[in-house]
This record gives structure tokens, sequence and C-alpha cells, in this order.
């Protein structure tokens, strides 16, 4: 037997966290508006800028571009967003909330806050440690 605890891994917890935690917040925004995380990440990338690409929201949302491309689609026909076509290299599309999804994202955007607030309050007094940390891990480009 290997002297390796999988359960004691880093790496390993942080994704059983992370996953963990996007699905109990999936659940809430795929019951009252009938999105995908993908869709969700989508829509809260564009939310913070007027118009990103393909490429930007999946390096920035850890997504592939097929998914990012297909929830973009999706999204599209639900009239929250628009693609648009780079004009010199029609590979590139650039993405961008219509009204209806900036009314929707304004919609969702307490429902994000509160179960964020649902999941601070779980670590108590240590919420603070833990934000600094994963800062510190969001802001490392692993060198």
């Amino acid at each position: 037997m290997l002297d390796f605890d999988l359960s004691q891994f880093l790496p390993y917890q942080l994704a059983v966290v992370s996953e963990r935690v996007s699905r109990e917040f999936a659940a809430i925004y795929r019951a009252r508006y009938g999105i995908s995380r993908a869709e969700w990440r989508v829509l809260a990338h564009l939310s913070q800028a007027k118009a990103v690409s393909v490429r930007d929201i999946s390096e920035q949302a850890e997504l592939d571009k097929p998914k990012v491309s297909r929830a973009a689609t999706r999204l599209e026909k639900a009239g929250y967003v628009t693609k648009k076509a780079n004009e010199t290299d029609k590979r590139l599309v650039s993405l961008a909330l219509t009204d209806k999804g900036v009314a929707l994202m304004e919609d969702m955007a307490p429902l994000a806050r509160a179960y964020e607030a649902k999941v601070l309050d779980r670590l108590g007094t240590d919420a603070p440690t833990f934000l600094a940390a994963v800062q510190k891990l969001t802001q490392d480009n692993g060198a």
C-alpha cells in the first residue's frame, strides 16, 4: 500500500470542494432560470465586460472552448447573448449580453451573493483566512 492518502491531498480536496459548491449553487439557478453551469459561467463573465471572446471566457472560466461555444449558442437562442464574428477572422467570435441578459444577471446577482454568504457562514471565523488563501491560489500562476 502506498504512503499516500488521497483524502488529505490538497488538489483533490480543492476539486471536491469546488465541485460540491458549484453543484449546490447550480441547483439554485437551474431550478429558477433553467441554465447550466457553463451557461452561468458565460453569463457571469459577460457581466464583467462589454464584449468577450469565446477564447477569453474559456481561459478565465476554466472551460473548454466547445463547452463555451455550446453554452453561448443556447444563451443566444434564449435571447441572453449576442454573437458577433470578428471582421478580419470569422473564426473569432465576440459575445455580449443583451438587455435581457443584463436583466437576468441583475436578478441572479443577489442569489449568487446570498449563496456565497451561506457558504462563508459555514466557515465561521475561518472565512477571512480561507478567502485570503483562495485569493493567493487564484493569483498564483503555478510558478
